[in-house]
């Protein structure tokens, strides 16, 4: 037959399978072309509202009631879809993160990571489009420069520096960006990239000279600068938490 081995008595020829196994329906794929489809049987209906006497001289008389639907309550740990915040690029530029309260302008910060993490700095403004904070050493006291840094890695103490007179309408985030540079598969060109030397732009040295001169003039209470000068440290047995800054 079909399968190469003889048929023997009691099983199908075709499948070689006993009668019970060839009468399941997971094994009856050729009948159903032979002898076509069965048909489905059709779903009983949803039930729906039923008119039910209800007691009382004021209740009516009668009322239609719904049909309870199966008792289900999901499980705690059942997934559950993400819900993903989808907005315009224009809007997620246009969000710019809020100042602590705790920062003001003047206002002494602790860094507390980059590269000059552990620095004192003063706050002068915050940038519109980023949000970042704009802060200088000065760089004349503890070496940091005008930079960009966010509130959320630095510390707010309650030392204040008056920055009233300090002009810093001309920074923004176009004035930090850097241009973009052209990368090359030649070997000789990126070692000769390596050894030239970064130049600093003039117009960056007299900004920078600028702040910190207003600056310089309102460090005036003792041991200011020495304040400034000093980096921030915990060792062990400190309770930060506890601190007053």
């Amino acid at each position: 037959v079909g399968c190469g081995r003889e048929a023997r008595p009691g099983f199908s020829p075709v499948t070689m399978r006993s009668p019970a196994s060839a009468a399941n329906p997971r094994y009856r794929r050729w009948n159903v072309t032979k002898k076509g489809a069965r048909p489905k049987a059709a779903k009983p209906a949803a039930p729906g509202p039923q008119k039910k006497t209800v007691g009382g001289s004021k209740n009516g008389g009668s009322r239609m009631v719904e049909p309870q639907g199966p008792q289900y309550y999901p499980a705690d740990d059942e997934k559950k879809p993400m819900y993903v915040r989808t907005k315009s690029k224009e809007h997620q530029s246009s969000k710019v993160a809020k100042l602590r309260s705790s920062i003001t302008p003047g206002t002494v910060l602790i860094l507390l990571s980059g590269r000059f993490r552990g620095k004192r700095v003063v706050f002068l403004k915050q940038l519109d489009k980023s949000g970042l904070l704009l802060v200088s050493g000065p760089f004349k006291v503890n070496g940091v420069p005008l930079r960009r840094v966010n509130q959320a890695y630095v510390i707010a103490t309650s030392t204040k520096v008056d920055v009233s007179g300090v002009d810093v309408a001309k920074f923004d985030d176009a004035y930090f960006s850097r241009a973009k540079r052209v990368q090359s598969a030649k070997d000789d060109e990126f070692f000769a990239k390596q050894a030239e030397k970064k130049e600093i732009d003039p117009k960056r040295v007299a900004d920078q000279k600028a702040v910190d001169d207003k600056i310089m003039a309102k460090l005036t209470k003792p041991n200011l600068k020495e304040y400034l000068t000093a980096p921030f440290s915990l060792s062990k047995g400190d309770r930060p938490h506890a601190m007053q800054f």
